[in-house]
């Protein structure tokens, strides 16, 4: 490595966060960090890291999506038989990290794990662009290929047999919606001294209330 990582430094500053002006629902709060992420980061302002536990318990996370999001939760889509999917089959929570650099902002959720309906599934399915709805039959996740080449073939055949045709929605593949029962804001403040607000949802209310850094 040609440079110490050890001496990368960033000072931070941004907004303060205060727990006595927060709203009292915190999807508010994440709904209004989302709109002014997606002007700051474009495209990937609905980035997100999702970590799930497996039978052992033990953490696995990958960056995936965001594609919806309401009072009910934040939702992304993938395929059931992913090692997710069966992480998330056998222990349904998870934990998801936002990160945005241009506003120094982090937002972490944790909160249980539900499939979505069918019909909500099947409409963002037929939102997709066709070469992504025919990539949710290609690929076989997290399984074990020989190389490129068999995945070329198999987008190859699935071109042949749906060619003229709507792509349906594949069974093992559709969305899954983290309910929070956890949220925490985070906004970068100099000299490390940074504004954390907690949301914990118990006794069927949310409750607010502030962090050391």
């Amino acid at each position: 490595m040609t440079r110490n990582i050890a001496d990368i430094r960033r000072d931070y500053e941004g907004g303060r966060l205060d727990e006595a002006m927060v709203p009292e629902q915190p999807m508010v709060l994440f709904d209004e960090w989302l709109t002014l992420a997606l002007d700051a980061e474009g495209e990937d302002g609905n980035v997100m890291t999702l970590a799930t536990v497996d039978s052992q318990g033990l953490p696995h996370a990958r960056v995936v999506l965001l594609k919806g999001c309401d009072e009910r939760g934040l939702v992304f889509y993938t395929n059931y038989h992913s090692h997710k999917g069966s992480e998330l089959t056998n222990v349904p929570h998870a934990a998801l990290v936002f990160w945005w650099p241009s506003l120094g902002r982090q937002v972490r959720i944790e909160g249980r794990v539900e499939l979505v309906s069918d019909e909500e599934s099947d409409a963002y399915f037929n939102s997709r662009p066709r070469a992504s709805q025919l990539g949710a039959w290609v690929a076989t996740q997290s399984v074990v290929i020989p190389d490129r080449h068999w995945i070329e073939e198999r987008q190859h055949r699935f071109e042949q047999a749906y060619e003229g045709q709507e792509i349906p929605r594949p069974v093992h593949w559709g969305g899954y919606r983290v309910v929070p029962d956890m949220i925490e804001f985070w906004q970068g403040q100099p000299s490390r001294l940074h504004d954390r607000i907690r949301y914990e949802y118990r006794d069927e209310s949310w409750h607010s209330f502030r962090l050391a850094p």
